[in-house]
């Protein structure tokens, strides 16, 4: 009788262990193409602002108009990739973005800028929420914080690979008659392309499809999956609407938007904030890539304690509530050697919660409202980068200060920290992760 858990330990570590190395790989590839695509502006306007005539305030609008295609689309999206299946749809999601993203090689000033980043926004929208969802097809509740954080670090190492390969390409400013930042933009949209074509052979649509896993592996986890679905979920069945509006997924919408309004504003704006203390553009990309590396490595190790502790709450409200205190220690900073780690501790905040983040989401939201409600937390987070990075352009504009238009994000983080603590207050553990 005691083998039998053991057996079933074993299992459950080899079936893992085969999902993970058969998709995360690429899962993480096609979201790094994506944070590239999203955020290269910010390295593209060094030089693009002068070269077409964007002003702040003009940059920090279409910084943001992105999230309002993207809010606009986001639940419609998820839903097709449930109806449609996620190797197709994610295929499309990633060769439009790819095209688009290409075409701001292009521009020929600020109407077109905006053009393109509000379509930027709405051909990106629903993958990051559809990964999520394929996600819960694949992994038990007890795994999910750990495997979103891998996923998820994709954004601080878009940062990290990203900054000093945008640094580079815009020293190519000239070749062939382009500028640099056109080229950044041309050689960052091939990958999305590749890789939206690779999703359609690579990606299936669930584990009773799976036929690289062995008949034992499938079948366990088709049972550990049907039976989490049973247990009651505090968003209970209902109309895609009644969903969207339900409280738990409004909560948890404003506890996401401090986190994104920091790590949109960090990938399109600290490019700026570091160039100000007089680096190149070269030596901009290297110390840019400091936070975002060190926030990478925290994001995994913070998800895996969610894992093997079972808890949710506290690893949702620690990291926003440092990165509040790491936000309001920036106004009084002076100089680079001062204002890096606190922007390493503001991205380490803001990633380092989205593990914990979404396993919470998910875990609260049934599987006949995951769709909807995961892609509504997602929209709604995300439409306050566009409020954000309007009001960061703005305040820049009218205040020549960068810290004093983060404070804002601080404000919200602040909001998110308390109500993340309120409403999980009665929040079970989930089972641990057998060690």
């Amino acid at each position: 009788m005691s083998a039998e858990p053991s057996d079933n330990k074993a299992l459950e570590a080899a079936t893992m262990r085969r999902v993970t190395w058969r998709l995360m790989p690429f899962l993480l590839a096609a979201y790094l193409a994506a944070y590239i695509d999203r955020a290269n502006v910010g390295f593209a306007a060094l030089q693009m602002n002068k070269a077409v005539g964007i002003d702040p305030k003009t940059f920090g609008l279409g910084a943001g108009i992105f999230f309002v295609g993207y809010f606009i689309l986001e639940v419609p999206s998820n839903l097709c990739l449930e109806r449609f299946g996620a190797s197709k749809w994610i295929a499309r999601i990633m060769l439009t973005w790819g095209v688009i993203s290409g075409g701001f090689a292009f521009i020929g000033g600020p109407t077109s800028f905006l053009v393109l980043r509000f379509m930027l926004g709405a051909a990106e929208a629903g993958f990051f929420p559809g990964v999520i969802l394929y996600l819960t097809y694949w992994y038990p509740a007890n795994h999910r914080a750990k495997i979103v954080g891998i996923f998820m670090v994709a954004i601080p190492v878009a940062g990290l690979v990203g900054s000093p390969v945008a640094g580079s390409i815009l020293y190519m400013d000239g070749l062939l008659g382009l500028g640099g930042w056109q080229w950044l933009f041309i050689l960052e949209a091939a990958p999305a392309i590749v890789l939206g074509v690779l999703s359609l052979f690579w990606l299936t649509d669930g584990p009773s499809k799976a036929n690289w896993l062995s008949v034992e592996q499938r079948n366990w986890l088709i049972a550990r999956l049907t039976a989490e679905r049973a247990v009651k979920s505090k968003v209970q069945h209902g109309s895609v609407w009644a969903t969207m509006f339900n409280k738990y997924v409004l909560f948890m919408a404003l506890i996401y938007s401090g986190a994104v309004g920091a790590s949109t504003s960090l990938g399109l704006w600290m490019p700026q904030i570091v160039k100000a203390y007089g680096l190149t553009n070269f030596e901009t990309g290297l110390v840019n890539s400091i936070p975002f590396g060190i926030a990478a490595v925290w994001m995994v190790l913070w998800g895996r304690s969610s894992d093997r502790s079972g808890e949710r709450v506290w690893h949702n409200a620690i990291p926003l509530g440092w990165m509040v205190l790491a936000i309001l220690g920036i106004a009084f900073s002076h100089s680079l050697w001062t204002s890096i780690p606190l922007l390493t501790l503001i991205a380490a905040g803001t990633y380092a919660s989205k593990g914990p983040f979404w396993a919470l989401s998910s875990e609260w939201l049934g599987s006949a409202t995951a769709a909807a409600g995961l892609a509504q937390i997602n929209a709604l987070g995300n439409l306050s980068g566009f409020f954000f990075n309007y009001a960061i352009g703005w305040i820049r504009d009218a205040t020549g200060s960068f810290t004093l238009a983060l404070m804002p994000i601080a404000a919200v983080a602040a909001i998110g920290t308390v109500c993340v603590l309120v409403i999980g207050r009665n929040q079970p553990r989930t089972l641990p992760v057998s060690r």
